[in-house]
């Protein structure tokens, strides 16, 4: 079974974005001509289109490798997957954090999973990852490993 979960920013938070790009646009419309209103204009709906692909992140288990964004890591070398509802993951980012735990951590989304490791030469304790769908991502490692 492959696992494909892509986490993209909220509206509310894009437009947050947008008008904050947007209120440059209209600082640079009162002091400058309108050529240069209309280039800052389409130069901010790039940036805003850039800032949203930045802000989104990528879950993929394919082929006994879990992705994590950047991050990868094979199956085998998972020993267990946590579900964290909002209270749990609150707790788990904040007074039990593990300074050497890999975080992909999205403020938008409030649960997630502990997915904890099992490898001697690495001494990442486990990885704490935001997502949508824990139960189909634990039962899609747990058939993998």
């Amino acid at each position: 079974m492959e696992y494909r979960e892509i986490l993209r920013p909220p509206l509310q938070t894009l437009a947050f974005i947008y008008f904050l790009l947007g209120s440059i646009v209209i600082a640079i419309w009162a002091a400058l001509p309108a050529p240069a209103t209309q280039i800052s204009f389409i130069l901010s709906l790039l940036l805003l289109l850039l800032i949203a692909r930045s802000l989104s992140s990528k879950i993929i288990l394919a082929n006994d490798v879990l992705y994590v964004g950047k991050a990868a890591i094979e199956t085998k070398f998972i020993a267990e997957v946590i579900l964290l509802d909002k209270k749990e993951m609150a707790l788990e980012r904040t007074v039990r954090i593990d300074p050497a735990a890999h975080l992909s951590l999205k403020f938008w989304e409030p649960k997630g999973v502990k997915i904890i490791l099992q490898d001697e030469r690495d001494p990442t304790p486990y990885w704490l990852v935001t997502t949508k769908r824990g139960e189909e991502l634990k039962s899609a490692i747990l058939q993998r490993s």
